[in-house]
């Protein structure tokens, strides 16, 4: 394959046996790699994964977003020298031009006319491990639910006596007592709000679903921000605006996004250039069963709440969506559980990706269709 490939890429012609347009349709990041080590091809989805144009990559030998110890270039060795085609699992390509945590599966082979020239198909492990984590995090999240349902019976009622009796020492006391009884019902307060949170874990009544513009929610949650918590933070947009709708209920995902730029503008709050970054995006390729409906659906809308804060501690990244984890001194490691679930009975995913200096929250979710008018109500948790 010439060099200037790449460039052939942004100008291939639109006939249906061209194999860029092809190579391109390709749910997944295809490159080739030249003799000298330098990208000669790139897809569309490579641009996406090495986050980087073209042009740009044309110019850039693979070393430079790859680390040089990695088994990738042992197996484009083995390849050249071989002829032979080879299957790597579970390959971390992580580095600080790729980001962190990028595991992937990765199919190398020589071109047939041209052998030093080597094509590699990755495919990122994440959505799949993703399936099996928010596996964890919905059961988590129901083992939660009985838990609350318990708390709310138990707790409540002696909860609002201790509160009641506080009340009635009030008018009595002296001063110095008073300052205790107001403890008290300030206390009480604190832990009925706890209980509360904890009760919508068992919240199984049917979630009203429609059409909504998620830029639209996207705002709302931004004006919020911005009149609050995110009042000195800078707030940027990185829209798609040919998306259509996504199925869902505009209320819990404002609940949902408000969680996630709170938490986020927390993380940046004492960073001189703090920034909060709102992408929306379209990633067709992944479908999943949703709970109420027969038809697997496609998730293609992708919604990410992005920071450059110092990100997640190492030792709670797995498992910052299960319930009660929280690096907040006051936090009751709720918030996210609660976002889990929300995103869970939509029959969406979400994931964190993090690293200091830049940590992802991403959301997809299911497009809104004609058809689902007649199953837009889903039970709570079913998923």
């Amino acid at each position: 394959m010439a060099e200037g490939s790449l460039r052939a890429v942004a100008n291939s012609t639109s006939q249906t046996n061209d194999p860029f347009q092809i190579l391109n349709a390709l749910p997944h990041p295809v490159i080739v790699i030249a003799p000298d080590g330098n990208f000669s091809f790139a897809n569309s989805d490579a641009e996406i994964f090495f986050s980087a144009g073209a042009s740009y990559l044309s110019r850039r030998r693979l070393k430079e977003f790859v680390p040089a110890d990695s088994p990738l270039f042992s197996l484009i060795d083995q390849v050249r020298n071989t002829g032979s085609r080879i299957s790597e699992y579970r390959v971390e390509l992580s580095s600080p031009r790729l980001g962190g945590e990028r595991l992937v599966d990765l199919y190398v082979s020589a071109l047939p006319e041209e052998r030093d020239h080597v094509v590699v198909m990755i495919l990122p492990r994440s959505i799949a491990d993703k399936m099996d984590r928010q596996l964890t995090h919905r059961s988590a999240a129901r083992s939660v639910t009985g838990l609350a349902s318990m708390l709310a019976h138990e707790i409540r009622n002696p909860l609002s006596g201790i509160s009641g009796a506080a009340q009635l020492l009030e008018s009595s006391a002296s001063d110095e007592d008073r300052i205790l009884t107001r403890l008290i019902q300030e206390e009480s307060e604190r832990i009925g709000k706890l209980v509360d949170r904890m009760e919508v874990f068992s919240d199984q009544r049917p979630i009203e679903r429609s059409a909504v513009n998620i830029h639209s929610v996207l705002e709302h949650v931004k004006t919020l921000g911005r009149s609050g918590f995110a009042r000195n933070i800078k707030i940027s947009e990185i829209y798609d605006p040919s998306l259509p709708s996504v199925l869902a209920n505009r209320d819990q995902l404002i609940q949902v996004f408000l969680n996630l730029v709170k938490n986020a503008s927390e993380a940046v709050a004492h960073m001189p250039d703090g920034e909060i970054r709102l992408v929306t995006a379209f990633r067709p390729g992944i479908r999943l069963s949703v709970p109420g409906s027969r038809n697997r659906v496609t998730l293609p809308l992708e919604f990410s709440v992005e920071d450059n804060g110092p990100g997640v501690p190492d030792d709670i990244k797995e498992n910052i969506f299960d319930p009660f984890i929280t690096t907040k001194p006051s936090g009751t490691g709720l918030g996210l559980a609660l976002v889990a679930k929300i995103v869970g009975d939509h029959g969406g995913v979400i994931e964190c990706d993090s690293q200091p200096g830049h940590t992802v929250f991403r959301i997809l979710m299911p497009a809104w269709s004609e058809s689902m008018n007649d199953s837009s109500s889903v039970i709570g948790g079913a998923f």
